[in-house]
């Protein structure tokens, strides 16, 4: 047996389903520009941004203003009206656009289906205003109040139902945000509604994206238990930065969670965006380590420009956000015969904050004379936490494979991209990366 030893070099790209996000736009489009707060506007300056489609007046200058990394996944929320235009029609095109748009940028996709905003011009659907009389919002407040009608609730999940049934299916759907009521569905007021009607939400959401990834809001750590009778459901957390809510407000439900974030993933939504954080003086650092430690795998920074001053600092945030693996080392047999089953040992290590969640192949490549043979290995990627791990690979050469030196890769395979980057310093071909070399007798 011989064995290699491999270096860490951060990633050449963005993997799949971690890292920032694209927010209401897509991979590589235009950026809003940067909006400096007003305090006493009562925080109103992004609401041109918050609901998809943007509005069209909303500028969107901010490449020249910051930097932007790359995303691998797009967080694209919109309205109930947007969705149900008339009781009972669905628009199922215009959510089907955002899929192919998402499928066009190599994107997966979060989606959040809201019953409304804070404008007026984001309100509940007309139709249902015609049912139900709807809070308006109070004149120089930030948050317009949903309905506490019981048939609220009940027509809105009829729609999540609907939507579900078209769209669960979707290879470039990773994942659906449970909505609860409030401004954007974020869980405004959630005393003036009955106990048990968040496990109705839950309920409906389950059955209508059996095979989709859940999220819920941090603020109801009981429905992500509740939920685990369905499935592993996800948890965000709104606000990040905002000093209460880093130090004081996540802590205490960040330990009610457990160790949900070993089988479920964990993101975060920036409270303002970060050219906003660095004018308030909060630490990047700080918050930075603490997502960190709560393993968190994207982040929402809402499509604004970061300043260039914390390039690097995210650039390290991505880099240990989600699950990052370098290879420390490949054992392998440097000759075999035809009809040979070889196994190589492979040592890696996750140096990011959390496991990947998708159960992506790993396989092995023997190539040479013109010939690729590939073997899927049994091994289970989702168990691969953070910290070391050791995974025995098997491969039984062909009985017709030619002799001659052949060149063994290995790689993870993901529909949505063509690479799943390693950290390393092997050669990389393509989505593989060369690991040894073996000769056939």
């Amino acid at each position: 047996m011989k064995t290699n030893h491999f270096k860490y070099r951060v990633e050449e790209g963005q993997n799949p389903y971690t890292g920032f996000m694209s927010f209401q736009h897509f991979r590589g489009e235009n950026l809003y520009s940067d909006i400096i707060v007003k305090p006493e506007n009562r925080m109103t300056e992004t609401e041109t941004v918050e609901c998809y489609p943007i509005s069209a007046d909303a500028k969107d200058e901010g490449r020249s203003e910051g930097w932007y990394p790359d995303n691998s996944v797009a967080y694209i929320r919109f309205l109930w009206k947007e969705f149900e235009p008339e009781q009972g029609v669905y628009n199922y095109d215009f959510v089907e656009n955002i899929i192919n748009d998402a499928k066009k940028h190599k994107q997966t996709l979060i989606i959040r289906l809201i019953a409304h905003s804070t404008r007026a011009v984001d309100d509940l659907p007309d139709w249902f205003k015609r049912l139900v009389p709807c809070p308006e919002r109070p004149p120089m407040e930030r948050i317009k109040d949903s309905p506490t009608d019981p048939l609220f609730m009940e027509l809105f999940l009829k729609a999540v139902t609907a939507l579900g049934r078209r769209f669960d299916s979707s290879p470039w759907l990773d994942a659906v945000d449970i909505s609860l009521p409030g401004a954007w569905g974020e869980g405004h007021k959630l005393e003036l509604y009955p106990s048990d009607l968040f496990k109705t939400i839950v309920d409906a959401y389950a059955d209508a994206f059996p095979t989709t990834q859940l999220f819920t809001q941090i603020c109801r750590p009981e429905l992500v238990e509740y939920a685990k009778k369905y499935t592993n459901v996800g948890w965000r957390g709104d606000g990040l930065g905002e000093p209460y809510h880093t130090t004081d407000y996540y802590p205490s439900y960040v330990e009610k969670m457990g160790e949900q974030w070993k089988v479920a993933p964990v993101s975060f939504e920036a409270y303002w965006w970060l050219g906003e954080w660095k004018r308030k003086g909060w630490d990047i650092d700080s918050i930075i380590e603490k997502t960190l430690e709560w393993h968190i795998s994207s982040f929402n920074p809402k499509s604004i420009p970061i300043p260039y001053e914390w390039q690097e600092k995210c650039e390290y945030w991505i880099s240990r956000m989600g699950y990052h693996y370098t290879l420390d080392s490949v054992s392998f047999p440097e000759s075999a015969r035809a009809d040979d089953e070889i196994k190589l040992t492979l040592a890696l290590d996750n140096v990011g904050s959390a496991p990947c969640y998708k159960p992506l192949p790993l396989v092995l490549r023997i190539v040479g004379n013109g010939k690729c043979y590939e073997f899927k290995q049994e091994c289970d990627i989702r168990a691969w936490l953070p910290g070391k791990h050791t995974e025995a690979l098997v491969a039984r050469l062909p009985r017709d494979i030619e002799a001659g030196e052949y060149t063994l890769e290995i790689g993870i395979v993901s529909p949505h991209t063509d690479v799943v980057y390693f950290a390393t310093d092997a050669k990389r071909n393509g989505g593989f990366y060369e690991v040894g070399k073996i000769t056939v007798k």
